[in-house]
């Protein structure tokens, strides 16, 4: 038995299922998962000394790569002048200044200590601010496991959903309606049913959860137009999109601007840390300026703001998207020309940093359509790449991530193993 086998059977008996979080389990892949003992750079090193190349990087967070210097010394400073205060620090003001410098649909910003949080609370902000119940999502996205987002679609076309856990009442379940990702029409459909008593549209606006969806510039403009024409709250959830996919984030990339945004994973550095703002009348519904509440002991947590602010200020070097952006398409162009040299049924995409692969002809565009690719295709590819040394997502539905410490080396070696995988079929 290997030492990840033996930790994952001891994590069993304190742990449900052995993981803090569920994708970590590899049930979706099969096979015991990687415990981690250190990072460096792009690689990581398992409990049994194995060394991987990394394209997880704690699930988007490590746009620099594992353990950047200059971030692990601010969090070192920041540690020993004290862990939590519990009241306000200075870091905070400078780093909310600049997330609102960043993001200019943004006039104030309140910070947290996660992304589900963050989007629970845009949500709930939404509510309190349109004095309405209903919210739209769309199937096959995630954002975070608060009861109003477990849901699945409902029976019938615009019917409210359902819920997809066990735990969320089905009266609370009802007040959200679930849609198809990249469907205009339906969203109008929606709208036109349902339009006075929709509070928000909550959108991952480049889908990462159902692995990495693009969106069709029709279905961002026409959010945007109806909850404009609606009354109702958009509320990008950028936690993973981020400063992941571009200086702006999704919004500038695509040029929409919502009415809320949430933020998480790059902007903590690898820290536990959130975001939501947005317009200033709606922001000054939150607590202790209007009546929704919401709090959080740790919320603005010095280490947790210290390391984004040095990541933030890091990534907006001259030409640092540039390249992140070149070195992921580089890679996807590999994989797929790869696959197709070997005749594989094969595709894969990018936005930026965050990138999806596929045992698809095209890239899916909606979530019936990565249901339809190859699961088992992907097992088989994932368990072959981390026997070769390269950890991926273990799961289908997941997107990947590169960071700024991935070399044109790392990509090359991993274009290669992935070629001698599809060659052996």
């Amino acid at each position: 038995m290997t030492r990840n086998e033996e930790l994952f059977s001891r994590a069993q008996n304190t742990i449900p299922g052995g993981v803090n979080s569920p994708v970590r389990a590899f049930r979706s892949v099969g096979g015991a998962p990687r415990f981690f003992a250190r990072g460096q750079g792009a690689r990581v090193w398992d409990a049994d000394g194995k060394c991987y190349i990394d394209y997880v990087g704690s699930w988007g967070p490590l746009i620099l790569g594992h353990a950047d210097a200059d971030t692990v010394r601010t969090v070192q400073e920041a540690a020993a002048k004290g862990l939590s205060f519990g009241a306000p620090t200075e870091g905070e003001i400078e780093l909310a200044e600049l997330l609102v410098q960043r993001v200019p649909s943004m006039d104030m910003v309140r910070l947290v200590s996660s992304g589900t949080e963050a989007t629970m609370s845009a949500i709930r902000l939404a509510r309190g601010f349109t004095g309405r119940d209903a919210i739209v999502k769309f199937e096959g996205c995630y954002h975070g496991h608060g009861d109003s987002l477990l849901v699945k679609a409902g029976s019938g076309l615009l019917t409210f959903g359902n819920p997809s856990s066990a735990g969320v009442p089905a009266d609370l379940a009802q007040h959200t309606l679930v849609l198809d990702y990249n469907d205009a029409q339906g969203l109008r459909d929606a709208f036109a049913k349902h339009g006075q008593t929709i509070a928000c549209v909550i959108v991952e606006p480049v889908a990462g959860n159902m692995n990495l969806i693009a969106p069709k510039p029709e279905f961002l403009a026409a959010m945007r137009e109806l909850c404009t024409q609606h009354g109702a709250v958009l509320i990008f959830d950028e936690v993973m999109t981020g400063f992941r996919v571009g200086p702006g984030s999704a919004q500038g990339l695509y040029g929409i601007t919502p009415d809320l945004s949430t933020f998480g994973k790059v902007v903590g550095g690898g820290m536990p840390l959130g975001a939501f703002g947005g317009r200033r009348d709606i922001m000054q519904k939150i607590a202790p300026l209007g009546p929704v509440y919401q709090a959080g002991t740790l919320s603005g947590n010095p280490l947790s703001v210290a390391a984004g602010l040095v990541t933030l200020k890091k990534i907006a070097a001259p030409g640092f998207y540039e390249a992140l952006t070149a070195k992921t398409r580089a890679l996807v162009d590999g994989l797929s020309a790869a696959a197709k040299k070997r005749g594989v049924k094969f595709s894969a995409q990018s936005v930026g940093g965050m990138f999806g692969v596929y045992f698809a002809a095209t890239p899916p565009t909606s979530y019936a359509e990565i249901m339809a690719a190859d699961k088992e295709a992907f097992n088989r590819f994932f368990h072959a790449m981390l026997d070769a040394g390269f950890y991926l997502a273990p799961s289908a539905f997941e997107a990947g991530f590169v960071s700024a410490a991935h070399t044109d080396a790392d990509i090359a070696a991993t274009v290669a193993a992935a070629d001698a995988i599809f060659a052996a079929g």
